[in-house]
């Protein structure tokens, strides 16, 4: 987001809720070759609609809502046979916890309607959850601070993967994050890399924020990480 936006840095606004599930999809194996196509009930069929509409789902909410199949596991997963079972992994996350339910109800939803059109089941299990974390309205302000006294300007935005400062947030801890530019979009991979001078400004940016924070927590402003 922030090499869209050709911005170096940019302060957190706080991390993703995030729904995690296992969508198991339920056919019937067949021959691949004596099988008419309109007799099937193949199980991948319901996977594979279901990765496309996560997709629209994740557009229509907006607001930097993201939606991934991670995995999709086919059996009896062999080249002549018509899918029987397919196990599908979802990743939503949002950082507005109604966006998130909605989300959630949609592809439910969706499955449902998948189903009836490939003649075919679908069950849903939970693997995990974690509500969206907002970090300390205070201390963002006080990074923007920093980052428009280093770069000049800055932006907020949230952070999609998760991160210990959440916990430090759960714990009832004021907390805020920096983000630093990562070229070609990349993070979480060996791949990631950052501007020599965008680090320098990370640094600059950093100092004063904690300086200031510094100041505020002497001041009686309360408990910051």
């Amino acid at each position: 987001m922030l090499e869209s936006l050709d911005l170096p840095l940019g302060v957190v606004l706080g991390t993703f809720g995030v729904e995690r599930h296992r969508i198991t999809w339920h056919g019937q194996a067949a021959h691949a070759g004596s099988t008419p196509m309109d007799q099937r009930r193949d199980a991948l069929a319901g996977a594979a609609k279901m990765a496309l509409e996560i997709r629209e789902i994740a557009r229509r909410t907006g607001s930097g809502a993201v939606c991934t199949s991670g995995n999709v596991v086919c059996r009896p997963g062999i080249v002549t046979s018509v899918v029987e079972t397919a196990e599908q992994l979802l990743d939503q996350r949002d950082l507005n916890a109604h966006r998130l339910a909605a989300m959630l109800a949609e592809a439910q939803g969706a499955s449902e309607r998948f189903a009836d059109e490939e003649r075919i089941e679908v069950s849903w299990e939970k693997i995990w959850s974690i509500e969206p974390i907002l970090f300390d309205e205070t201390l963002v302000g006080f990074g923007e601070e920093a980052i428009r006294a280093a770069a000049g300007s800055t932006h907020r935005l949230p952070s999609g993967p998760l991160h210990d400062a959440a916990e430090v947030s759960r714990a009832g801890v004021p907390t805020v994050m920096l983000f630093v530019q990562s070229l070609r979009g990349l993070s979480h991979t060996k791949l990631e890399d950052t501007k020599k001078e965008h680090l320098e400004l990370s640094v600059a940016a950093l100092d004063r924020l904690a300086t200031r924070t510094v100041d505020w927590v002497a001041g009686g402003g309360g408990r910051a990480s």
